[in-house]
């Protein structure tokens, strides 16, 4: 069974709209550079605090410090970390002894064939990788949110050598994620504006798109 992660929830009403649907992880969006879904870390907690134990809370965090990273989760206390940037100071052994119990996932963005050595280096020492259709490399970073498919051939290759199970994201939508599920063969999809309706989660979109990914 593939598992589904709802992005950008931004209320206790859409978390369980999502969960009822069949999410089993809600994506909780700290601030970020650009992208849809941001909220505060004082409504991630309210949300994640309020979300049934076998649910994956995911906060997706900006911050490229191991220490910044461990306190913006200690304020909000999700169950996973997505780590939406490269870590650039500290380990993420650091993360794990601070954070015990604490799953970490690391974003990456597949923007050509040298995505796949960035993603098999991170999953050394994660426990997800997820692979996303931003660009960090330009002067306001994207690091998700952007509505675009990447090259699935390239996730493909991640997916296969992969020593750790691998979420996909980026673009889905009920009318091409079974395409994407065939493609790539995801452990998970994860996605945003896919099933939204200007801006708001849309039940009937959530019902099509698991529809598609149960077909």
């Amino acid at each position: 069974m593939i598992r589904v992660k709802i992005c950008c929830i931004s209320s206790e009403e859409e978390a369980q709209t999502a969960i009822s649907a069949g999410a089993a992880a809600l994506g909780l969006v700290g601030a970020m550079p650009s992208g849809p879904g941001i909220i505060s870390d004082d409504l991630i907690a309210q949300i994640a605090a309020k979300v049934p134990t076998d649910i994956a809370t995911f906060l997706l965090t900006s911050e490229t410090k191991a220490s910044d990273i461990i306190q913006h989760n200690k304020r909000v206390g999700t169950n996973t970390i997505q780590i939406v940037d490269a870590l650039q100071f500290g380990t993420y052994a650091e993360i794990r002894e601070a954070l015990p119990g604490i799953k970490l996932v690391q974003v990456i963005h597949v923007t050509g064939e040298e995505s796949l050595e960035e993603a098999l280096i991170a999953a050394e020492w994660v426990d997800f990788v997820l692979l996303d259709s931003g660009n960090p490399t330009l002067a306001v970073k994207e690091l998700g949110g952007t509505g675009r498919t990447h090259n699935w051939q390239i996730s493909r290759k991640i997916v296969a050598q992969s020593p750790v199970p691998v979420f996909l994201a980026g673009g889905l939508n009920p009318d091409n994620v079974r395409e994407a599920i065939e493609a790539v063969q995801p452990y998970g999809l994860d996605l945003c504006s896919g099933v939204r309706t200007e801006g708001k989660l849309d039940p009937w979109k959530l019902e099509r798109f698991f529809a598609a990914v149960n077909a």
